[in-house]
């Protein structure tokens, strides 16, 4: 029952700070990375679809990201697509080749960033936190049905609360971690 539940509250956790660190690499840095256009929807033949279902994405340089379409007739819908999501790029077709190239950043955009790198860590810990409250609610009612002792009851929640002590301090870790890559010019 307990080892249940606090497997449960690890595996729970670790997701969390796996979809944090799946959020923080979108956010972008003056470097070009592929996952930026990951959420870029492209209108094909009438239907939303992710820009990689139609375009092969790429790095050319450090600054700069390659998407090719499979389909020639693609090569308009999916530049509009890249201009008009909230990412403030400015893409530029060369051939079939369309050149995104990732413009370097002011400090203020790099202030804004940190405001948003640190919401997305809040809601992080939110979640985490939310998973410890859980847990602590099952285990209080495993006492209250009498399948388990005080003692094991007041056990398990110190281990739950290890648990979430230690992702909150990865959740800030990866934080700043992202905040000095953020500031580097």
């Amino acid at each position: 029952m307990i080892s249940d539940i606090k497997k449960n509250v690890e595996q729970k956790m670790q997701k969390s700070l796996e979809a944090l660190k799946t959020d923080l690499s979108k956010i972008r840095t003056g470097r070009a990375h592929t996952g930026i256009l990951d959420h870029v929807m492209v209108d094909y033949y009438g239907s939303p679809t992710a820009i990689n279902m139609v375009a092969n994405v790429t790095l050319t340089d450090a600054r700069t990201i390659g998407v090719q379409p499979y389909e020639k007739n693609m090569i308009g819908p999916v530049e509009k697509a890249i201009r008009d999501s909230d990412l403030g790029l400015n893409p530029a077709t060369n051939g079939d080749l369309i050149r995104v190239p990732m413009p370097m950043l002011t400090e203020e955009r790099r202030r804004d960033l940190i405001k948003v790198v640190k919401s997305e860590g809040e809601d992080a810990k939110i979640a985490v936190r939310n998973i410890r409250r859980d847990a602590n609610e099952q285990l209080k009612k495993l006492l209250k049905d009498k399948e388990v002792s005080e003692d094991e009851e007041r056990r398990a929640q110190d281990d739950v609360q290890k648990f979430t002590d230690r992702f909150v301090a990865e959740i800030d870790k990866a934080l700043q971690a992202k905040e000095v890559d953020l500031m580097a010019v």
